[in-house]
């Protein structure tokens, strides 16, 4: 609903919906501040809070004899014997990649590798599971080439292979591909690494590559919008990835 200027609320150009604006100023007390209302629009969209997928996630069986981690950290890590591990993420970067292909779908790699070694795994490898609508239409031909292009620049500048994926057409993915991308990382299991610092003197380091036209949002924002006659407006928030970058944080970090 837009104001009486004609410009819609923050929160709704965030990606938010209004009981979830009301839900927040509930939980807070209070009216969120710009930077909150981002940070919650970050935290409980589809790319990061899973709003509709996570009722069919929770389906799946999380705990085993071999599973080191399961949900809560950056990857899933199953014991493979021998003192070493085998971290696994994967993640979808379909809104991005529907807009810019080659762009959504490289960032959705660069996301996952570093899920993969802030667990304290190298990456050894990526998959890449895909759907697109039928190839004889012309966008579909563009969308498949301009995604196969960047997972395959992305991992390569990494020195990252792409040893596996699946590929299907057909019509109900016209307009909403799914681009799933997959890493596998190996790591000795006296070595796996936490998203989590405890006590009081630690110090907060931030690194990686410079803010773009995305700022803050990056593919998370994307995630939760509906597409329309507006979609190519959008394309200045897909991020644009930085490998060299990533395989730079990617060795200081291990």
């Amino acid at each position: 609903m837009a104001d009486a200027t004609g410009q819609k609320p923050a929160y709704e150009l965030l990606g938010l919906k209004a009981n979830e604006y009301q839900d927040i100023c509930e939980r807070m007390g209070r009216e969120p501040n710009y930077v909150e209302l981002a940070v919650f629009s970050l935290m409980w969209s589809e790319h990061c809070g899973y709003k509709h997928s996570r009722p069919l996630l929770s389906k799946l069986p999380t705990e085993g004899e071999g599973i080191l981690q399961g949900p809560g950290e950056n990857a899933g890590v199953i014991d493979i014997g021998d003192g070493l591990a085998i971290a696994m993420k994967i993640e979808s970067h379909n809104h991005p990649s529907a807009i810019e292909p080659f762009e959504g779908a490289a960032t959705g790699i660069g996301g996952i590798v570093r899920d993969i070694f802030a667990m304290g795994a190298r990456p050894i490898a990526n998959l890449d599971p895909l759907h697109f609508g039928s190839l004889d239409k012309p966008r579909q031909r563009y969308l498949l080439d301009g995604v196969v292009e960047g997972i395959a620049a992305y991992g390569n500048c990494m020195g990252i292979p792409t040893v596996a994926g699946e590929i299907h057409f057909e019509d109900a993915y016209e307009g909403n591909c799914l681009i799933n991308v997959m890493c596998v990382g190996m790591v000795r299991q006296d070595r796996i690494l936490k998203a989590r610092a405890t006590g009081p003197g630690n110090l907060v380091v931030l690194i990686g590559s410079t803010t773009g036209r995305d700022g803050i949002g990056g593919a998370s924002i994307l995630a939760s919008a509906e597409f329309d006659e507006t979609a190519e407006e959008k394309r200045p928030t897909v991020q644009v990835g930085n490998p060299f970058m990533e395989k730079k944080l990617l060795e200081a970090c291990l």
